[in-house]
């Protein structure tokens, strides 16, 4: 089955539902409706054909076996039969005499369809049995029935004695009519449950229709609104529940795009702010640049009480200026204004020119084959490499090991030490802005930003670069490893690339 095919499925399964629940519903309502109908009309059939022929039966009894002689031949009983089935009811009759005592004569209307093994015990012996007289009950023999089935047809059975010694009676009429009368009847109530049942589909999918489509269009709505596209609004009719929903859902997306706006306001003035700021303190910082190189030059001539506050001075200076070039980077990236200048970069010797020019050489291994290419841009790796490698050393310890490979179309760049590792509570934020996890390491001189735009360049090259920790054979840590991927397909990368915070541009050099 194709991913359409469920797709489709699984948008409908909504309506499967209602359609399922009303053809269950009238399924249900259809089938007691027709249950009730046919127990109904087969008691009415079976009771009216019953009452009937048992009315009549007695009648016949009363009439022409009571005139019959105490003791009536064969012959008698058989003509009386005869007579007696001969009526309108459409039964067979069988008398029950006797010749002398305990010698039973039987007269049959027609022996070859009705005989006494016809008859069942059970209802021989109610009709053979005598009540007493009493106030409540005037006669000591009763009509008695029964139904039976012979060959898979139904049949009625009774029975009733003659008082003052006369024979016994027994009628047998065949319920075939009534049976497939009943049939037809069951047959129809079928067809009608069916057609009921077809028809709350057809009612279920108008329905289902009717109560979808404004679900499906607010859901069309909320994804839009998901998309960004925050001016998104449905049109309300009605006043049912589905408009108030939909009112409430206007109400949410206008809050909405009120809340977005004023943060968008409030995040391009910080924006400004700290890009103003930074561009404002690089004049001041130029000069201080320029005063602190000439006083690190005559430091050896200064005097001694001196030259530790004019070292301080030189330090901090230059923290100053890395942070605010790292402020004015970051600016960039938010402001969507980084630009990416490819070149054909030699992975090895673009590592081992960031490593000497920091002078890092003698602290840092490098495991990586000369002629991996990359189209990078060479700068942005230089950052990279530098912020990474330099936290490793700072955090870690040397060794500081840093191996290159390629891998399923990536270029990846491993840098571990053999610190102590980050701590699992660090881990999430390692490359959150001015994170420091002070309370698990030393004291750093960065600016807490290096990490984050670290992992900034990476996004703009469409990598990433993930943290960990390295766990000895011991089961102990041995040290921390960021992981950096990037394409080595420089055409997956498209004329604009999104970062983390904005988005970057890309030129070709």
């Amino acid at each position: 089955m194709s991913r359409g095919i469920l797709a489709r499925l699984r948008l409908s399964s909504l309506r499967l539902r209602l359609v399922v629940v009303f053809a269950l519903v009238a399924l249900t309502a259809a089938v007691a409706a027709s249950g009730i109908a046919y127990w109904l009309n087969r008691e009415a059939v079976l009771t009216r054909t019953q009452d009937g022929a048992l009315n009549d039966f007695r009648q016949e009894m009363q009439n022409r076996v009571a005139t019959l002689p105490l003791r009536p031949g064969q012959d008698d009983l058989r003509r009386t039969a005869e007579q007696m089935a001969s009526g309108s009811a459409g039964y067979q009759v069988l008398l029950l005499g006797e010749r002398d005592e305990g010698k039973p004569i039987v007269g049959a209307s027609d022996p070859d369809d009705f005989t006494l093994a016809d008859v069942p015990r059970s209802l021989r012996d109610a009709v053979d049995t005598r009540r007493p007289v009493t106030d409540a009950n005037p006669y000591p023999y009763h009509l008695f029935w029964q139904r039976t089935e012979r060959g898979g047809t139904p049949y009625l059975v009774g029975g009733v004695r003659i008082d003052g010694g006369g024979p016994a009676g027994y009628m047998f009429k065949s319920l075939a009519a009534e049976k497939a009368d009943l049939n037809s009847l069951a047959w129809s109530l079928g067809i009608a449950t069916a057609l009921a049942v077809a028809g709350s589909v057809l009612l279920a999918q108008v329905a289902a229709t009717t109560v979808l489509r404004p679900v499906h269009r607010l859901g069309e709505a909320a994804r839009q609104l998901g998309e960004g596209k925050l001016d998104t609004r449905l049109r309300v009719t009605g006043a049912d529940e589905l408009a108030d929903l939909t009112r409430t859902f206007n109400g949410a997306a206008e809050s909405l795009q009120k809340k977005v706006a004023d943060m968008s306001a409030r995040e391009e003035s910080s924006r400004r702010f700290v890009a103003d700021m930074s561009h404002e303190l690089r004049t001041p910082l130029t000069a201080l640049t320029a005063v602190t190189e000439v006083l690190e030059d005559e430091q050896d001539s200064l005097d001694p009480m001196i030259a530790p506050a004019v070292a301080l001075v030189v330090s901090e200076t230059r923290r100053l200026n890395d942070l605010v070039e790292n402020l004015m980077e970051v600016t960039r990236f938010d402001a969507g204004t980084a630009r990416l200048v490819l070149d054909e970069v030699d992975i090895a010797d673009q590592i081992t020119a960031c490593v000497d020019a920091r002078a890092w050489l003698d602290a840092v291994e490098l495991d990586a084959e000369r002629g991996i290419v990359a189209p990078l841009d060479p700068r942005r790796l230089d950052v990279i490499l530098a912020n990474l490698i330099g936290n490793a050393l700072k955090h870690g310890g040397s060794p500081v090991r840093v191996s290159v490979r390629t891998e399923d179309g990536e270029l990846v760049i491993a840098v571990r030490d053999h610190g102590p590792g980050i701590p699992e509570e660090v881990l999430p934020h390692v490359f959150d802005r001015f994170y420091k996890a002070s309370a698990s390491r030393p004291r750093s001189e960065g600016s807490g930003l290096g990490l984050s735009i670290a992992m900034e360049n990476a996004l703009i090259h469409g990598g990433s670069i993930t943290a960990s920790n390295s766990v000895g054979e011991d089961g102990e840590v041995d040290g921390a490893v960021f992981v950096l991927r990037l394409p080595l397909d420089a055409s997956g990368i498209t004329s604009e690339v999104r970062t983390r915070s904005g988005r970057g541009e890309v030129e070709e050099a």
